[in-house]
Order: C-alpha cells, then structure tokens, then sequence
C-alpha cells in the first residue's frame, strides 16, 4: 500500500506551520518549525514573490492531505463523496476526513499521530464494535465503539500517546476510556469542532471545480 516514507518535518516546514506529524517531538524544541521555519530547498529563504491563487489553492489542498495523511487519489475519492453528500462539499470532506479510522485512533489519543495511528489498525491492534478492522480509511458510523486489544493497552507508544492527550484535546465527538483503551462516536464532527490545524476547505473546493 503506498505511503509518504519520507522525512515528515520537511511537510511542516513547506507548510510554515505546524500539521502535529510527528507527536510528542512537536510539542519540544526539536520541533522543525521552532528550530527554522522556512520552507525545505534551495529555494525556500524566497518569500519576495507572491502566491498567485492557484498556489494557495493547491497549498490548502496540499495540507489537508498532509494533516490526515492521505494520497492523492485517496483524497480525490473522498471529495466526490463528499460532494455528494447534502450540505458544504468543504465540510462535508473535512467530517469525512475525520470519520476515517486512523483519524477516531488518533483524536481518541490512543496514537501519538497519525502514521501511529495508521500502523496500529493496519496490523490488527482496533476493533470496531468487537470486529477486528484493519483498514484505515474505514468509516466510522455513530455509535460505533472503538477498542484496542488488551496487549496494547500497556503498550510504551500508546502510553505516550496517553499524555499528550492532555495537549491536543479530544473532541467533543468522542467518548473516551482511556485506561480501558476504549472511544466511541457519540455524533458527527461539526466544522466548529473540528481540532485541525488552520484549514482553508473552501480553497479545495475552487481547485476542484475548475
């Protein structure tokens, strides 16, 4: 399955902002953004020149994908969906966004981001409503409960993971029992709500529709 298996602070850096890729190591000063926060290449000191709306466009894109860890066309199937779907494309894309169940793993504070989060469905470690799901961008319906296996619970990462929590909030969406490495989805995310990082989806929207 494809995946970014590059240096993900480099992601943080040609955002100039930061997208919590990498845990516990954002909240130190050996955060990338703290240490120089400036975009990655020999160009990156070059701020003279003014994005022209399709860079903003495509860096608003380029974020949301970075910030739920997703592929292109991985990206692309979820907009049509969520264009689909009545209300705002843009929030309707972020709610599914954050439906994913790597996403639930993550804000439930069991990962400490979301490549953490990522590895423990694909190998086996969650199950939703006692069925084991190892597929990461499986949807998360209301009322769905979300368990870890016993042996994780104890587990050094998802240990750590347990105190940043304290940091990076959970949703109001969410009900969580930490100690019981248990969550359940108690409503839809609302945009309001949503704990990202600044995100322009209505940008995505205007790249789209051209």
């Amino acid at each position: 399955m494809a995946r970014y298996r590059e240096a993900v602070c480099r992601l943080c850096r040609r955002e100039t902002m930061k997208l919590y890729l990498k845990g516990e190591r954002c909240f130190t000063e050996k955060c990338a953004i703290e240490k120089r926060n400036v975009p990655p290449g020999s160009h990156g000191r070059d701020r003279r020149r003014r994005p022209g709306a399709y860079a903003e466009q495509l860096r608003a894109k380029q974020r949301v994908r970075r910030v739920y860890g997703v592929l292109e066309r991985q990206f692309r199937r979820a907009f049509q969906k969520a264009e689909r779907l009545p209300g705002k494309t843009g929030e309707n894309l972020l709610v599914l966004l954050e439906r994913r169940l790597d996403t639930v793993v993550r804000r439930a504070g069991f990962a400490g981001s979301q490549a953490q989060a990522r590895q423990l469905v694909m190998h086996g470690h969650v199950r939703v409503n006692a069925r084991k799901v190892n597929i990461p961008s499986f949807q998360v319906s209301v009322n769905d409960e979300i368990i870890l296996k016993d042996k994780m619970k104890e587990n050094d990462m998802v240990l750590q993971a347990r105190e940043l929590v304290g940091r990076q909030m959970i949703p109001s969406w969410l009900e969580v029992d930490p100690e019981a490495g248990r969550a359940k989805l108690v409503a839809l995310p609302k945009r309001e709500e949503l704990i990202t990082p600044p995100l322009q989806e209505q940008l995505i929207v205007e790249l789209y529709s051209k």
